[in-house]
């Protein structure tokens, strides 16, 4: 890719392997920072190159450790701001605190619209972000936000797969995520299904399916796979109904807690992230499989340096 401006690219350490991948889809390597910790907990940052005058872009996700990797962020801005950078470009690939979009009950703070106003009082002047859970996060700013979604890359992955079309259902696993399975419906030309449970006093669920999914090969699609929760219910819901295979996609795998295990014996076949966080080898074994953003990422860069449309990324371009 050829530049119009001089630009530079870090990565912080929460995801340094997809750092590495955008970098070398853009064709050039990462600019150089070390960052070490005292001993009672303080972030210290050193770049280790001028960026006086460069477009300067920083790539950090903030899952876990969610607050460490926000204020490593923080501190990395300020440093640039302070170095003489032209431009600074946050690139979050999963972007923390999104879920908490507003006050839904009594007293509760609205958090994402905090780290809003710390990224712009930082100093940030663009945010690069992959698929946010709250799509209005992007109003708690006064600044650029450019929010990519992972929906093409399943579609391609999907279609690559050469499953059976004619009998492949979308399934939305909870009622709030019928627009995500819609638009995966859409790129592969199939009905959807919609999973609807709750938990009763007791501790159990109860749940139902609307849509035809008996004999049906079967697609969950979400935007975080945290608890494995959601997916391991829905599985069963769509076992039970009669699915006869089961896959699952989510944007970011978190995997918090025990996610690993409630996943490793949920009835569906494969489950299939991005490398928007760093996951450790062997998670679910054979189960797991990862398409890469960096692509879609590099491509966002580019446009932003090049001044070009966005537009085009959010489409389905089938291989």
């Amino acid at each position: 890719m050829t530049n119009q401006e001089p630009m530079k690219i870090f990565s912080l350490q929460a995801n340094r392997p997809l750092a590495e991948k955008i970098a070398e889809h853009i064709g050039q390597p990462l600019g150089k920072c070390t960052v070490n910790q005292f001993s009672d907990g303080e972030i210290q940052i050193n770049i280790e190159e001028t960026v006086r005058g460069f477009n300067v872009f920083v790539v950090q996700a903030t899952n876990d450790s969610v607050n460490d990797n926000w204020l490593e962020l923080l501190i990395m801005i300020d440093a640039l701001k302070r170095a003489s950078a032209k431009s600074i470009c946050v690139v979050i690939p999963y972007y923390g605190y999104a879920r908490q979009d507003r006050t839904a009950k009594p007293r509760e703070p609205i958090t994402a619209k905090l780290v809003a106003n710390l990224l712009q009082v930082a100093g940030a002047d663009r945010v690069l972000t992959l698929d946010l859970h709250a799509v209005q996060v992007q109003g708690f700013f006064d600044i650029p936000v450019d929010n990519l979604f992972t929906v093409p890359l399943f579609s391609n992955y999907y279609l690559e797969k050469n499953l059976d079309l004619d009998n492949l259902v979308v399934v939305a696993p909870k009622n709030s995520g019928i627009k995500r399975a819609r638009s995966l419906a859409t790129d592969l030309d199939v009905p959807i299904a919609i999973i609807d449970y709750f938990l009763e006093d007791d501790g159990t669920s109860t749940g139902y399916i609307i849509g035809d999914v008996k004999n049906k090969i079967c697609i969950m699609i979400d935007d975080i796979c945290n608890t494995g929760v959601t997916f391991s219910k829905g599985a069963e819901i769509l076992a039970e109904g009669g699915a006869k295979e089961i896959y699952a996609c989510a944007s970011h795998g978190i995997f918090s807690g025990n996610a690993k295990e409630i996943l490793a014996k949920a009835p569906f076949k494969e489950l299939c992230v991005t490398d928007s966080v760093l996951i450790e080898p062997g998670v679910l074994k054979d189960k797991l499989v990862q398409v890469s953003a960096a692509p879609l990422m590099a491509e966002a860069i580019h446009r932003i340096e090049t001044n070009t449309p966005m537009s085009p990324l959010f489409k389905l371009h089938k291989k």
